[in-house]
């Protein structure tokens, strides 16, 4: 594998010294950052039904409201303001998808519902969609694996695969729609249309290598009345110009698409993907992840909801995203500079975004 040089911080002196690399750890992990990310946080874990209730809430009010006024108002400026905001605020109700997956069956009573009732389902991406696919990619064995749904090596691919990552987000939910509101229906009369929409288009995965398994027990219960919602809701959508006008559709999916673009641009810098497939450590895996900590205030725009702390995720997977700041103070404190866990530390989006862009040009 071609080696890389380590990026650069904005401070000279930082600049000189070594990054800590994944090749490093490919092997042995890094005991004493895990002991720390253990013993440094023990305090801190468990999910607030105070904090995730109202920030679901406000996030998709908001949402819905700005897709509203950018429908109603006959004022361009005006309309543009407002499906930007709604995108934002929508895109931050979406990510709590990702939270979902992590947290326990029991915790926060009623979210999980709630959350599917008014983002899951009327965004078509019911929690079903990321339950039982996101926790493979968590897997020691098979994080970075042709077996890991969640992962490219995006920065060992062709340039143009990057543009077209990208890019391919934005038919997102019209893909969406034709699923639920075409393909499911017509799977409960076709059998092997049935079971190819659920292989290959019912989990947020990137790998067009990954088969998903048939569900089983109470999951495949909750994957009933998601499918179902869902399904209705689509064709709901897809008679909806017959009865209301175009502009309504139109609007939303162009919201929902920018949704989608700005997800997808988050998705290419969670990672270095930089890995050839070969099975990781712990140590390896955080250091292929991304942490972006502030002070900026950015990326808490365009990696919400704690996935600027992707890499420290990695670490402590359970653990809910109003701790993990507090979390990454402690160990970066602790730590200090020049330790493995600074090794994933980055500056910001377009940084990240010329590093895989020019790994893609190097020659193999």
């Amino acid at each position: 594998m071609t080696m890389h040089q380590p990026i650069a911080s904005n401070n000279s002196a930082d600049a000189l010294k070594p990054r800590a690399k994944r090749e490093d750890f490919q092997s042995a992990d890094d005991k004493d950052m895990l002991r720390a990310a253990r013993d440094l946080t023990k305090d801190l874990g468990e999910a607030r039904g105070s904090i995730y209730w109202p920030d679901m809430l406000i996030s998709t009010a908001a949402g819905y409201g700005g897709i509203a006024l950018a429908i109603l108002t006959s004022n361009l400026a005006v309309a543009i303001i407002a499906g930007l905001v709604a995108s934002l605020a929508l895109y931050r109700s979406l990510m709590f998808i990702h939270e979902l997956t992590h947290i326990h069956k029991s915790a926060l009573p009623g979210f999980r519902l709630g959350w599917n009732l008014l983002v899951g389902i009327p965004l078509l991406t019911p929690s079903f969609m990321y339950e039982g696919v996101h926790v493979i990619h968590h897997k020691r064995t098979q994080y970075g694996t042709i077996e890991d749904p969640e992962y490219l090596p995006l920065a060992l691919m062709k340039p143009w695969s990057l543009p077209l990552f990208v890019i391919v987000a934005l038919l997102a939910p019209i893909a969406l729609i034709v699923r639920s509101g075409v393909l499911v229906p017509l799977g409960l009369i076709i059998p092997p249309v049935r079971r190819l929409v659920w292989e290959r288009a019912s989990s947020l995965s990137i790998n067009p290598d990954f088969r998903r398994k048939p569900a089983t027990g109470d999951f495949a219960k909750r994957v009933r009345w998601q499918q179902i919602g869902a399904s209705l809701w689509a064709i709901a959508l897809i008679v909806s110009p017959s009865v209301i006008g175009w502009k309504p559709l139109l609007i939303a999916l162009a919201v929902v698409s920018f949704t989608a673009l700005l997800n997808q641009l988050r998705t290419l810098v969670a990672h270095l993907w930089e890995n050839e497939g070969e099975p990781m450590t712990v140590t390896a895996q955080f250091l292929d992840s991304v942490n972006v900590p502030p002070p900026g205030i950015v990326a808490e725009i365009w990696a919400p909801v704690g996935l600027r702390y992707h890499a420290l995720h990695h670490l402590m997977p359970s653990m809910p995203y109003h701790d993990l700041p507090e979390a990454h103070r402690r160990l970066a404190r602790e730590l200090g500079d020049g330790s493995t866990y600074e090794g994933a530390n980055h500056p910001g989006m377009f940084t990240l975004v010329g590093r895989i862009a020019r790994s893609t040009m190097l020659p193999r």
